[in-house]
């Protein structure tokens, strides 16, 4: 099989066995409970390499990773949210491929080159903070990557400075919103579902969580919810 298949196949046993999880169809067979033993620092990202240990370091904010800081089925999902943005399957994450995501948009919304260009933007803003990059950032730096900028978001907030989730959440907003009435309802966030290539009907679940005012849309503050649950990066 070639390389792109492969990546399919991966991405899509990762989804599967995620959304058989959630309905209580998959246990956990890890007994392991050092977070550090399952998922070793490899030491490699710092201010040097990284935007958001560089943000931190810039801001005067000192902060450290350690695996056992993120709940286990956290772990989990953030590695099958790298499989399905790691296209190929060869376990780095380029910016080649999460931008892959914007151009699917533009196929099923018929997206402006505008409105997709400002998607790209907003997608290189935040995975770059990530410390993705063109040769890729590996998956055993993932989680790290993850986390430390959900801490640079959470500094943000504090600062009165604009959370680069919302600007992708807006980016995402603005294309589904095909109506123009300034929100997102089940099946604009369903064509969603489709351009990430996630099962349909994780759309209602999310849908029901994320739209807290059960007025039957999401406004802009659900939609930044669902980007921030969804990739991990809630503040509590």
């Amino acid at each position: 099989l070639s390389p792109v298949c492969l990546g399919s196949l991966r991405r899509a046993a990762s989804i599967n066995a995620e959304y058989m999880g959630n309905m209580g169809c998959v246990q956990s067979q890890q007994e392991e409970t050092d977070m550090r033993k399952l998922y070793p620092i490899r030491g490699i990202l710092n201010a040097d390499n990284n935007d958001s240990y560089a943000y931190l370091k810039e801001i005067g904010v000192e902060w450290t990773y350690d695996p056992n800081d993120v709940h286990p089925k956290l772990h989990e999902r953030l590695y099958k949210r790298f499989d399905t943005f790691d296209l190929d399957g060869d376990a780095k994450m380029t910016l080649k491929e999460v931008l892959f995501w914007p151009d699917r948009m533009k196929q099923l919304v018929g997206a402006s080159e505008e409105e997709v260009e400002t998607m790209r933007k907003a997608v290189r803003l935040l995975f770059g903070a990530c410390g993705v990059t063109e040769e890729g950032l590996a998956r055993e730096d993932w989680v790290e990557a993850n986390q430390v900028f959900a801490e640079c978001e959470r500094q943000r907030r504090k600062r009165g400075e604009r959370s680069y989730v919302a600007i992708l959440s807006d980016a995402y907003l603005d294309v589904l919103d095909t109506d123009g009435d300034g929100t997102v309802s089940l099946e604009e966030l369903q064509t969603m579902m489709r351009a990430f290539q996630v099962p349909q009907e994780a759309a209602y679940t999310f849908f029901d969580a994320a739209d807290t005012d059960r007025n039957g849309k999401l406004e802009r503050v659900e939609m930044y919810e669902i980007f921030t649950v969804n990739f991990g990066w809630r503040s509590i």
